[in-house]
């Protein structure tokens, strides 16, 4: 799995470093088998949980009336021991029936408003833990799209679903009843002790020797626990994302063709039993600790009566039978709490593992962010000029440059080609001007105004991308070109796809424009999809297009087809046009050849031709058929 550090975050989510900024943080680890747990006092510990508590702060009026509730109620439970001892000591050896109803009656009066009490508890507890998984779950997605595509082109998106599915379900229970848990069952442990007290204080302190011991071994348990919690989700991360690969139209295309499906089943086969020894492993954990904790409150009442009948020796200190039956009773049921009190202790140690996970996202560094006060661009109003000014971009701060020194100028309404060997930095260039990357170095404008300077949503309507890998969901051909545009008419679609050539074929189809695309698209030929693609960025109708090898897929009939829909698109914007194969871009205006990051030549076609350089022979490289054999 990738580790990644991100800076310290208040909240939800941390706040950004700024542009190009680097966070400072920890990565989740899961303990080695030779390394020592964290103090119990660990000051990172202590930060994480109140980091956790303050997600429960919008939420504070709620708890408070569910712990005003529990309070009430946990006090309401500890009048029946009592009134079992009335009855037996006052009313039973009495023969006092009026007594007996009276005191019957109240014993269920109890048990009707406790049960009703938990049901409003449970409810109401509920709805706050829920609530707060979908604040977590908003946070993290939004916080995910705030990164650049440098995050995603390195991380699984198996490993990206498992974060926000399995991690931030995993914490279901703790979100949902830990709190409401502990305050009860502490509620009703105090309450329960003082009840004991005030029945006979030596039995109190027989019945609660044993407690700190059970305490600090929970807690050895706990951390145990978490470390194996780590390697679960971990795991889990790996299964998603392996099911994501191989289970998708193209991994399962690659999977046939290469014929590696069993290899595939193997490689899961295998995760799925390291998963399943983790499960059985995180169950097991301090489970005999448990018994032994169960099983020395469960003798506890027989050690009572032996210490009750002591007592009946000795006149003055004789325990009442009364007594005897109702401080068993309150033992009986001072078993559950403390074990849930306990066995809480090691779920919340677990679920910090979760909450790592969770937090180590939402610490990711945003290196791409919105100005404070942004300039609006108005694509109508905009001449549409393009520029880079002494441009620098690399990946990472120890990489080489992908791009340095690039000084281009696009005017306005005209085409410019960008061509080179694969990774001289063609796409990247193009993305710098969608500002889906951001330059280490230098600045990209439009009309003069920095990129970084605009809004996303101004920049995002300025500068449209149609890129060879066309996206698709898997919706409708409507929904798809709907994206683009949310507010669009069935008319201004349809006239877009018209224009896309495309609508003819959507129209043959029994369901039109409400057919579903499938999984990428793959009801499609590659065409077709590309076609769409460009339905979509006309109906979006930006001044600034970015063309990134848009046909490089095609076959040269279907390039050929794809082609003129993109140079009528191409009309009247600024266009950047990143070519593979240099045939389509000889009517461009200007054409920019990139060599290891930076410009080397510049001219027409006829320009550079001339001069019989770099582009020359990449014109050369590309004409020559590939050999026969």
């Amino acid at each position: 799995m990738s580790t990644f550090h991100g800076g310290d975050g208040h909240g939800l989510g941390g706040p950004g470093r700024g542009r190009g900024g680097r966070g400072r943080g920890r990565s989740s680890r899961v303990l080695g088998s030779g390394e020592t747990p964290p103090p119990l006092l660990d000051p990172g510990r202590e930060r994480e949980r109140r980091r956790i508590m303050r997600l429960f702060a919008p939420y504070r009026m709620r708890l408070s009336g569910v712990l005003a509730l529990i309070v009430f109620s946990s006090g309401l439970s500890m009048i029946s021991p009592f009134l079992l001892r009335a009855v037996l000591d006052d009313a039973l050896l009495k023969h006092n029936e009026k007594l007996l109803t009276e005191l019957v009656l109240g014993m269920i009066a109890v048990a009707v408003a406790t049960s009703a009490l938990s049901v409003v508890q449970t409810y109401i507890s509920n709805e706050i833990g829920q609530r707060v998984m979908h604040d977590l779950r908003v946070a993290v997605y939004r916080h995910l799209q705030r990164l650049s595509l440098a995050f995603f082109t390195r991380t699984r998106a198996g490993e990206v679903q498992s974060r926000i599915a399995n991690d931030i379900g995993g914490i279901d229970n703790v979100a949902t009843s830990t709190a409401t848990t502990i305050a009860q069952n502490a509620t009703t442990v105090i309450a329960t002790t003082i009840a004991m007290a005030l029945l006979d204080w030596r039995l109190a302190l027989i019945s609660f020797a044993l407690l700190p011991l059970f305490v600090w071994l929970t807690r050895r348990v706990g951390r145990e626990r978490r470390a194996i919690t780590a390697r679960l989700q971990s795991r889990l991360a790996d299964i998603s994302s392996l099911v994501a690969e191989s289970l998708s139209v193209s991994g399962m295309m690659l999977g046939k063709t290469m014929g590696r499906g069993e290899n595939l089943a193997t490689r899961f086969t295998g995760e799925s039993d390291q998963l399943a020894d983790l499960e059985v492993h995180s169950r097991m954990a301090g489970r005999w600790l448990m018994s032994t904790i169960n099983m020395a409150f469960s003798v506890q009442p027989a050690i009572v009566y032996w210490v009750a009948g002591q007592s009946f020796g000795h006149s003055g200190s004789a325990i009442s039978i009364g007594t005897v039956v109702a401080f068993t009773t309150l033992q009986t049921r001072l078993l559950f709490p403390i074990a849930q009190l306990l066995s809480v202790g090691t779920d919340v140690e677990a679920s910090l593992a979760l909450f790592d996970r969770i937090f180590e996202y939402l610490d990711l560094p945003v290196d791409i962010v919105e100005a404070p006060n942004p300039v609006v661009l108005r694509p109508n109003e905009l001449l549409g000029e393009v520029a880079l000014e002494g441009v620098g971009f690399r990946y990472t701060d120890d990489s080489p440059w992908t791009l340095h020194d690039v000084d281009l100028v696009v005017p306005a309404g005209t085409r410019t080609a960008v061509v080179g060997e694969t990774g001289a930095g063609k796409t990247t260039l193009g993305y710098l001007v969608a500002r889906l990357y951001e330059p280490q170095a230098g600045r990209v404008t439009i009309d003069g105004i920095d990129v970084r300077d605009a809004s996303f949503e101004s920049l995002a309507a300025t500068v449209g991308v149609v890129s060879q890998e066309t996206y698709l969901f898997h919706a409708t051909v409507r929904e798809n070109l709907r994206f683009a545009r949310p507010e669009a008419t069935d008319e201004q679609i349809e006239a877009a796809a018209r224009t896309a050539r495309i609508h003819d074929l959507v129209a043959s189809l029994p369901d039109g424009y409400d057919t579903v695309v499938g999984e990428r698209g793959y009801r499609f030929s590659g065409g077709e999809k590309q076609r769409i693609a460009i339905a979509r960025t006309i109906l979006r109708n930006p001044p600034v297009l970015v063309l990134d090898e848009a046909t490089s897929s095609l076959d040269t009939r279907t390039e050929r087809d794809v082609q003129e829909e993109l140079d009528q698109l191409a009309e009247g914007r600024t266009t950047i046009t990143i070519a593979h194969r240099l045939s389509t871009i000889r009517d461009a205006d200007q054409i920019v050849v990139l060599d290891h990051g930076a410009i080397v030549e510049r001219g027409t076609h006829e320009e550079l031709l001339a001069r019989d350089g770099y582009y020359a022979a990449l014109l050369a490289h590309d004409a020559t058929p590939e050999p026969l054999h």
